[in-house]
């Protein structure tokens, strides 16, 4: 028995072996990065539907350089069609699109296991002409010559290039709140054919919500409130949470018309925006003074508010109708208060839809992700005014967000296990979501509370601290290529505006920013960043109304790009931190083999 485990095992390793050798000689995947969708469900889809720019760009690299512009991108417009169509100006045959069809998809899929994960996809009445075609295979002439049978493979090609043409899809988290349709991105990116193929990264809207879900009163109180003040009505009923007890509270307590300034455009959303805001400030306050050592005393705002109303200097208030706030105690809720949220912690922790999506969220999500030699984080890494890394739970760095990730993973088990909370990991949650020191955040303070209550406007500005300017440090950066081991950084967070001549990425190319303020909420625009082997580039989306207009007038989409790096050669699997584990498996396994040479059975 021992002698046949020995020549498996030899066996095994001869095979292993083999495949290593080939996957680290393969061309990279294509990455598709997006960041920041904020419930644009439709525009999210879009995206990935029309894999914006990159069926032109795969084209482009995959094809003879004897192709035409015009043949580029009459070959792109037959991908998203996924049909034969005959140019206005010139004649391309259906044998040449054939041709390049299977070309691009050769260059795309380069070894078995490529082939293997789309065979599945393949038309089955065309499947043995297909693989035949894309193996090289002889096909019989009628797949040419018959209209009929050609504008089929057209077609089943077609769709095969929209399978292939993605290798790996990157989020960089804030898919809530601003649009309604969050869910339908998560559902989006949880379907089992696209799943494996994405990498998500927690924003700190994520990050609100996860902590809601698991049981933090005052992140309830503010999803809740975010949800309101967007008119997101809709997305609350279907995750079957029933706001009629805090509607008619809020009908109870503001009768007339609202005060103050608050967004929501329905008037019972504003008084709705209202009740949840106070609750909210309540319970955060009480989260700050219980845990000092959070270091968040810079924002107990309510007992300041008391003393003004107590002292009638209300003259920089822009609201002072507070019917809640008990003066001598302004941090406890009302009977009345405690009743509603106790309500809504009850809804929002038992409801089966929001633990469906967070459930995606806490299991696949990361607080940053590696690949290609490029780390993928929605914000920051926290850092000093003089550009060191900043310190946190006394850690810092790359220990630090490994620790977060740690904290973070433990409360999604324990929730979605139905086991107790440990209150200062709840409490950490909220840091996360609005801190200073927040790999996540990144400014001084979130000041919605003093953009609701005062007037002056200085008072609603919230300062970034100190990693836009950290960036483009060369200095900064190699401390942080070197404590990630990458190459670049890759992030969203705070929305770059290429209408003010921003740029995406830092002028070394090495720091690269894709918020365009995706969701109509802010900037409606939105970037995307794609590598392939041979290019790494941006591209700025067409605002909505842009996209309508270009419609209107039946014009295609024009497309930005800001190309930041380009590779001679194609970048290989050897060349990207998978490589490098590959490689070391490799070591391993041929040190094995020569013990298994040495040894007397081998002899």
């Amino acid at each position: 028995m021992s002698e046949d485990h020995s020549i498996t095992s030899f066996h095994e390793i001869i095979r292993e072996l083999a495949d290593i050798e080939s996957r680290l000689e393969m061309n990279i995947d294509t990455t598709l990065w997006i960041s920041d969708p904020h419930g644009a469900g439709e525009r999210f889809v879009s995206i990935l539907k029309g894999r914006f720019g990159l069926v032109w760009r795969s084209a482009y690299e995959a094809l003879p350089k004897t192709f035409s512009n015009e043949k580029l991108e009459h070959i792109d417009r037959i991908i998203k069609k996924e049909k034969y169509i005959e140019a206005d100006d010139f004649k391309m045959e259906k044998q040449d699109v054939i041709s390049a069809l299977v070309h691009i998809i050769r260059y795309k899929v380069q070894g078995v296991h490529d082939f293997d994960q789309i065979r599945g996809g393949i038309n089955r009445d065309l499947k043995p002409l297909l693989e035949n075609l894309i193996l090289n295979f002889p096909v019989p002439n009628i797949v040419f010559e018959d209209d009929i049978v050609a504008d089929k493979i057209i077609s089943a090609l077609a769709k095969i290039v929209k399978q292939v043409i993605l290798g790996q899809l990157i989020v960089l988290g804030d898919v809530f709140d601003r649009g309604d349709e969050p869910d339908k991105i998560l559902r989006i990116l949880s379907q089992k054919d696209l799943k494996p193929f994405v990498k998500f990264v927690w924003g700190n809207h994520d990050i609100l919500w996860m902590g809601a879900a698991a049981g933090n009163r005052s992140l309830i109180a503010e999803a809740l409130r975010i949800s309101v003040r967007y008119d997101t009505l809709d997305f609350l009923k279907r995750l079957g949470i029933d706001i009629s007890k805090l509607q008619a509270f809020a009908e109870k307590l503001y009768p007339g018309k609202i005060s103050g300034n608050f967004k929501a455009k329905l008037d019972i959303s504003k008084k709705m925006e209202k009740t949840l805001a106070v609750i909210q400030f309540k319970l955060e306050e009480d989260t700050i003074k219980k845990y000092p050592q959070l270091g968040m005393e810079s924002r107990l705002n309510l007992e300041k508010l008391a003393e003004l109303i107590k002292n009638g200097q209300t003259a920089g208030l822009s609201d002072n109708n507070f019917p809640t706030l008990i003066l001598d105690d302004p941090l406890r809720l009302t009977d009345e208060e405690q009743e509603v949220i106790d309500d809504l912690v009850h809804q929002f922790t038992t409801s089966r839809q929001i633990k469906r999506l967070m459930e995606y969220l806490f299991i696949e999500g990361k607080l940053y992700h590696i690949n290609n030699y490029i780390m993928n984080i929605h914000a920051l890494v926290p850092s000093t005014a003089d550009g060191q890394f900043e310190e946190l739970y006394g850690k810092k760095g790359k220990e630090l967000l490994d620790h977060i990730e740690i904290v973070v993973k433990d409360i999604g088990e324990n929730y979605l296990a139905g086991r107790e909370q440990e209150p200062f990991q709840l409490a950490m949650m909220f840091y996360l979501w609005c801190g200073p020191k927040s790999p996540l955040f990144g400014k001084d303070a979130m000041k919605t509370f003093e953009r609701y209550f005062y007037r002056d406007k200085e008072s609603h500005k919230e300062n970034t601290l100190y990693w836009g300017k950290n960036i483009n440090n060369p200095d900064f950066i190699n401390k942080l290529t070197y404590e990630f081991n990458v190459e670049r950084i890759v992030f969203g967070h705070t929305p770059v505006d290429i209408s003010k001549g921003q740029k995406i990425a830092s002028a070394n190319g090495k720091a690269i920013n894709i918020d365009g303020g995706f969701s109509e909420a802010y900037l409606n625009r939105g970037h995307a960043l794609i590598q392939t082997p041979y290019s790494l580039y941006a591209i700025i989306l067409p605002a909505s109304d842009e996209i309508i207009d270009l419609r209107k007038k039946k014009e295609p989409t024009r497309l930005t790009f800001e190309m930041i790096d380009t590779f001679e050669e194609p970048k290989k699997i050897k060349d990207t931190f998978v490589g490098k584990q590959l490689t070391q498996r490799r070591d391993f396994l041929m040190n094995e083999l020569k013990n298994y040479k040495d040894s007397t059975y081998i002899q």
